[in-house]
């Protein structure tokens, strides 16, 4: 690694550290939670999430997308166990699907990820944030429901999912929906600008504040169920560690239900990690850009060691990733120590993570659900007009109802419904005289036409002048204004200078 890498990494190590800690308290549960709806050894979920924190991150050339067993995955993954026969075999799958995403990372798949209208992906973030509250509520009223927090309806239906809600209110613990209040309070409290005056309060993050109160909780009342903690397994010795892991029966090679199974998830993964990673990248505070092809790749490096050594396959997950940003990462060494604090909680910590309650847990997922599905990110929609508000809220009312691909397959619909009703016609072109690259838009422009824009940005070299011509345009997707807006605010890092010329501020029509 270069002095300048390091450097950056060191200036953020701070914000990087307390991120990690708590996307590494919300990842525990999910990891466990979906090798449990899964049908796969508890263990497994924790393999696929250190190797997510420890391989995926240096791999990807993402700095927020944190990865790790998904739970968009669990159908599928119960269903090839049980068609398979056993779990060694269906770890054939995970690796071969590895080696399907590698190839699709050369062939420049990742391009597909520019393709999914900021609406639609807007409409994720809050069906997402919204599944979240949903699902956490019963945790965090005590109703003893298995712990399933990501992006989901998990095996169940959404009928049964509200179902469940609903039960949650007629199953009230008095005293743990106390510690649910208390823990909101705090996580929002912790965020006023009165509070933040303090140093504690700037130094020490409130989900890890929410945690210890949960954990003083435990010992206080001391006759709490197992099913509303933690439960990680403990290990005795080397012995024990070495049973945990389960390797690939690489003899069923010939069975071509194998080569069926590792194509469907190579597919589903690899869809659910460029939908993750162009999430990401809008809630970036930075308004970085990670590499589609490259993430593409990493996450077929870490499904092949995953496999080899008894994980379940892994994507890039919206959940965890969210959770990192909104508590302050700003590299991938927050994804990367959270990797390391899991192998810490198998090997030290397990008696004491096994003392937080789930309601803890599920307050730090309904804040961030609160902030993922906020009012004002409907309002913002709304005032941007109906091509991007209907978009925006079929996707949301989709994936509640059926599940995350579905949703997204639906507002993709909707979207390019609107794209097409305005008759646009595509059309960017870029001119390079000497360090001066000018970049013409022609007419019409649509969210079509951000992987092109995307390429041209990337092909600017350092120190270059680029000219945005917008004096023949007629129509801008709201995408494509973002984009540029992204490469401007990055351009002073790589010594770019942009000049923007008789271009207007463009709305939709």
């Amino acid at each position: 690694m270069d002095e300048k890498k390091m450097s950056y990494y060191l200036k953020h190590l701070k914000e990087d550290f307390r991120a990690s800690i708590v996307v590494f308290l919300v990842a525990i549960p999910l990891c466990l939670g979906i090798a449990l709806a899964s049908g796969a050894p508890l263990f497994s979920g924790l393999i696929a999430g250190i190797v997510g924190g420890l391989v995926v991150s240096w791999a990807s050339a993402s700095q927020l997308s944190v990865a790790g067993p998904a739970a968009g995955l669990t159908v599928i993954v119960l269903g090839a166990i049980e068609s398979l026969g056993s779990y060694p075999l269906f770890l054939v799958s995970v690796v071969l699907a590895g080696v399907l995403q590698i190839t699709m990372g050369y062939l420049k798949a990742g391009t597909l990820g520019a393709f999914f209208p900021s609406s639609v992906i807007k409409g994720m973030l809050a069906g997402i944030g919204l599944i979240l509250i949903i699902k956490q509520i019963p945790h965090a009223f005590g109703y003893d429901v298995n712990f399933e927090g990501d992006d989901s309806y998990m095996l169940e239906t959404a009928s049964s999912s509200f179902n469940t809600l609903f039960q949650s209110f007629s199953a009230v613990s008095l005293s743990i929906s106390l510690l649910t209040l208390v823990s909101l309070a705090l996580l929002w409290l912790w965020e006023t600008e009165r509070l933040k005056k303090f140093a504690f309060v700037r130094n020490v993050p409130a989900p890890l504040i929410v945690v210890v109160l949960g954990i003083l909780y435990t010992a206080i009342i001391g006759n709490i169920e197992k099913t509303h903690l933690v439960s990680i397994p403990e290990i005795s010795g080397f012995e024990s560690l070495t049973k945990l892991f389960i390797f690939p029966d690489f003899s069923a090679l010939l069975n071509p239900q194998i080569y069926v199974i590792a194509i469907t998830l190579a597919i589903v993964a690899s869809i659910e990690t460029l939908l993750s990673l162009e999430a990401v990248d809008r809630l970036d505070p930075l308004k970085r850009v990670a590499p589609t092809n490259r993430e593409l790749k990493a996450q077929g490096l870490g499904n092949i060691i995953s496999g080899m050594i008894g994980g379940l396959p892994l994507t890039s997950v919206i959940v965890r990733s969210s959770v990192n940003v909104y508590n302050g990462g700003r590299t991938k060494v927050s994804s990367f120590l959270h990797g390391w604090w899991l192998v810490l909680s198998v090997f030290v910590l397990a008696p004491l993570l096994n003392m937080i309650p789930l309601a803890s847990l599920a307050s730090i997922l309904i804040y961030v659900g609160y902030k993922l599905a906020s009012p004002k990110l409907f309002k913002e929609l709304y005032h941007q007009g109906w091509n991007q508000f209907l978009p925006f809220v079929i996707t949301i009312v989709a994936i509640l109802s059926t599940d995350l691909l579905q949703g997204i397959a639906l507002g993709m619909v909707v979207g390019l419904f609107f794209v097409i009703r305005t008759n646009y016609h595509k059309a960017i072109s870029m001119k390079k005289e000497g360090n001066v690259y000018r970049i013409t838009l022609h007419k019409d422009v649509s969210f079509l036409n951000k992987a092109l824009l995307r390429r041209f940005f990337n092909e600017v070299e350092n120190n270059s002048h680029v000219i945005i011509d917008g004096s023949k345009v007629e129509f801008v997707d709201h995408d494509i204004l973002e984009a540029i807006d992204n490469f401007i605010v990055t351009s002073s890092d790589r010594d770019i200078s942009v000049e923007k010329k008789l271009f207007v501020d463009l709305k939709e029509s």
